[in-house]
């Protein structure tokens, strides 16, 4: 089996374009979260926040290329830019024949199925709709658009499995590498904000609803007070090699991908469980031959919802106990969806590089049945030579990745 390493990241986060501004505000412990007056008028909707990209220009891509994409494909292809270029891939890298691409959303464009419906059902008519507009709503928009984009012809795959789609995305393109399959692969998660993005959540009770007026303050993962999900829209886009490959054209390795577990739990498409969640964690750690006492840090997906976040904390108390660090992003950052697992992925490798921990932004304080892991409260300064960053999704598809520092 082939070791896997990333050699390059690139990022679209509510705190703009590209890796510095993202880690910048994580540095500064700033919020991405802000309110949203168009959500106000929408009859029924109860949370009016979440995380949008700002000023953002989609005309820097050229309009031939642009007219199929979506705003989840145009972050897509900003940040993988920024990926490509950190890795210092040529041209003839990446339309070689072994390297591939593993990205995908939550669903197509649904900024765009609203144009469509909206369209047709004003005239019951198709006339007045663009030849493009299902190149942008088909569930493999943005892994076609990239592969146009690029020029990628290696394998291709749009994997789709919620909040977990980002985690599931590069532990695929890792595997397609381990067996040799692919040399490179580039991969991720993009999602855009929508209206019915926070109605899908405030629909089962998940969304947060209680911060309105205070919408840096939500959500709050792991607190007390937290009251649920405030949504968001992003992209995180990561360069996989085999370690050989890597090393060949002298390439700086950032981290070494060495393990990873996607599992189903069947017992319940919307409440989480400690017990599945364990399990995804414990498979991980064996996928990557290392004992639960190895692990520094676990980036939580943590979302801020009651269950989520308690069945999370339980699962590592009882696997790790008290010793890794945890902290979730989203406080910061709110939940990208299938951006989520990919942005903080960047941002704990990111981290391993700094020898610095983020904290939980927004705990304040610890609720009882979040209590007994070693929750981050402050930044913290300290190696991590190990992490694990989880990703879990409606629909109980789990998904942990082992990550440590490159060592020869």
């Amino acid at each position: 089996m082939n070791r896997v390493v990333i050699t390059g990241m690139g990022t679209v986060s509510p705190f703009g374009i590209g890796k510095d501004a993202l880690l910048n505000g994580l540095t500064n412990g700033e919020s991405g979260i802000i309110h949203l007056d168009d959500l106000e008028a929408i009859a029924g909707l109860h949370s009016h926040v979440g995380g949008k990209v700002p000023n953002y220009d989609p005309k820097v891509i050229a309009r031939k290329k642009r007219r199929t994409m979506s705003a989840m494909s145009i972050f897509a292809v900003l940040a993988a830019q920024e990926a490509l270029e950190q890795a210092g891939l040529t041209e003839e890298d990446r339309i070689a024949p072994k390297t591939g691409l593993s990205v995908s959303s939550t669903i197509g464009s649904v900024q765009t199925m609203e144009k469509f419906f909206s369209t047709f059902l004003e005239g019951w008519s198709i006339e007045a709709i663009k030849s493009t507009e299902f190149f942008k709503i088909m569930n493999h928009s943005v892994a076609a658009n990239l592969a146009g984009y690029f020029q990628i012809c290696g394998r291709v795959i749009a994997p789709s499995s919620a909040c977990s789609t980002g985690c599931q995305s590069i532990a695929l393109a890792a595997e397609a590498i381990m067996t040799g399959r692919q040399e490179i692969m580039l991969c991720g998660g993009t999602d855009e904000l929508h209206p019915l993005t926070n109605g899908t959540f405030d629909i089962i009770e998940a969304a947060t609803t209680g911060y309105n007026d205070q919408p840096t303050e939500t959500p709050r993962p792991f607190d007390e007070a937290r009251d649920g999900i405030a949504c968001a829209e992003g992209s995180g886009i990561l360069v996989l090699e085999s370690l050989d490959h890597a090393k060949a054209r002298g390439a700086t390795i950032l981290a070494e991908l060495s393990g990873f577990a996607s599992t189903a739990d069947p017992a319940n498409m919307a409440s989480p469980s400690a017990t599945a969640i364990g399990r995804c964690m414990e498979v991980a750690l064996q996928d990557a031959g290392i004992a639960p006492s190895e692990v520094d840090y676990i980036n939580a997906h943590a979302t801020g919802t009651r269950l989520g976040d308690a069945a999370e904390s339980q699962a590592i108390a009882s696997l790790f106990g008290d010793k890794p660090m945890v902290s979730s992003l989203k406080g910061n950052l709110g939940h990208t969806m299938a951006a989520s697992g990919a942005i903080e992925m960047i941002c704990t490798i990111a981290m391993m590089n700094k020898g610095v921990v983020f904290p939980t932004r927004n705990l304040v304080n610890i609720a009882d049945d979040c209590a007994g892991v070693n929750h981050v409260q402050k930044t913290a300064h300290q190696t991590v030579s190990t992490a694990i960053k989880n990703n879990f999704a409606l629909g109980g598809i789990n998904t942990s990745i082992v990550l440590r520092g490159y060592n020869d």
